[in-house]
């Protein structure tokens, strides 16, 4: 009975279901972003980044060329502007009137461009005839001394060479003989480009806030605070950097000018002092290039002048100005106002003279100046704290690092 009871208790056995267990689902089909690993997907997001912003760079660049007999004087313009506007300004606030206070700021302007290009032209065309004389002379002197030389040289290697050297020259200014500028084109140019510089530099002077104004009601409400920002700290940095550089290329005039002057006093006389000085204070706007290239003009004047000794002096003193101005002004005043590293500067130089020329390489630096302290105050967002920043914000302060002593 036990055993039957026993039997009875028991649960009935469970039937099985034929049913299938449950399967996982299966996955669908793969995102194409997962794919892509994270590096490069921020590799691609730079990339057609840098390649709109260069599109854009090479947009800007090539519309400047095409149109460079309107840009190279509003360029000018802009340059003249920022170093008249603080005085025209300063005048202003010791009484004077506006009309004219600008009036005198165009009239200094036309006054001092048009005395340098007297004096130059008065200076040369008093000495270029014994220039060309002393030159030939002198290369007739050279040629005796190839002819005398170790090198076994003929007259006919020699003028081979001396030919040579000119076919290679004039060949590669046959580019600017085939445009067709003939002296009255290029005289009409610098004419127009010259009467509309003054045009535009007056319109900044009489009425420059206003025209900035109109140029930012261009932009969307929200971004024009940015604008009005950014657009100041440039016009800041471009005035600082205008007379920072005047004061350098004075003081390389300066030198290399007064070097010159007492050189000729002790070998007898050196011609062309003041048109050198002038070469040299015009090219030294132009950033490494212009004053080694002026430099070299005042080593030739010595060199055809006065003969090698004279001339290793001259080199001498246009070394020594050189390394005054690439190791004390340019670090201290210059960097000081640019803010830009001089890599950045030679490179700067370097690429606006292959795309532009002389204008190229005499603008690239306050361009990148400009850009450069533009864009890193939109960058730092600095317009939401400093609205309308000041000299100081926009240049470094000039420090003199202290030795430490040891011992």
């Amino acid at each position: 009975m036990a055993r039957a009871d026993d039997t009875a208790e028991r649960p009935a056995p469970r039937k099985r279901s034929h049913r299938a267990a449950p399967v996982a689902d299966a996955p669908g089909p793969a995102n194409p972003d997962d794919l892509v690993p994270p590096a490069m997907r921020i590799a691609a997001a730079w990339s057609w980044r840098i390649l709109v912003v260069a599109g854009v760079v090479g947009l800007v660049g090539f519309l400047i060329v095409q149109l460079r007999l309107v840009a190279i004087p509003f360029f000018v313009a802009l340059l003249l502007a920022a170093l008249l506007v603080p005085f025209s300004a300063w005048l202003q606030r010791k009484g004077w009137p506006k009309w004219l206070a600008v009036a005198v700021n165009e009239l200094a302007v036309i006054a001092v461009v048009a005395g340098l290009i007297t004096v130059v032209v008065i200076q040369v065309r008093s000495g270029f005839p014994d220039l060309q004389r002393q030159t030939l002379e002198k290369y007739e002197d050279f040629k005796d001394f190839l002819l005398a030389s170790p090198l076994h040289l003929t007259e006919s290697d020699i003028e081979g060479y001396f030919e040579g050297l000119i076919t290679s020259i004039s060949d590669d200014t046959t580019a600017l003989v085939e445009q067709g500028l003939d002296l009255a084109s290029v005289g009409g140019h610098i004419l127009a480009g010259t009467l509309l510089a003054l045009f535009v530099t007056l319109f900044i002077l009489i009425d420059g806030r206003g025209i900035w104004n109109w140029v930012v009601k261009v932009f969307p409400q929200r971004a024009r605070p940015a604008i009005i920002g950014a657009g100041e700290a440039g016009w800041l940095t471009l005035s600082v950097f205008v007379r920072v550089q005047i004061f350098v290329a004075a003081i390389d005039a300066v030198g290399i000018g007064l070097g010159a002057f007492i050189l000729g006093l002790f070998y007898g006389g050196f011609p062309l002092v003041i048109p050198i000085a002038i070469a040299v204070f015009l090219a030294s706007f132009i950033p490494v290039v212009g004053a080694v290239v002026s430099g070299g003009l005042a080593v030739f004047v010595a060199l055809v002048y006065l003969g090698p000794v004279p001339a290793l002096i001259m080199l001498g003193i246009v070394i020594l100005v050189q390394q005054l101005e690439g190791h004390v002004l340019q670090p201290l005043l210059v960097g000081a106002a640019v803010k830009v590293h001089p890599v950045a500067v030679v490179l700067a130089v370097a690429t606006g003279g292959f795309v532009a020329g002389i204008p190229g390489a005499l603008f690239a630096v306050p361009l990148v100046a400009v850009l450069n302290v533009m864009i890193g105050y939109i960058a730092r967002e600095d317009w939401r704290t400093n609205p309308h920043p000041s000299v100081a914000d926009v240049t470094s302060p000039i420090t003199i690092p202290r030795r430490r002593r040891e011992g």
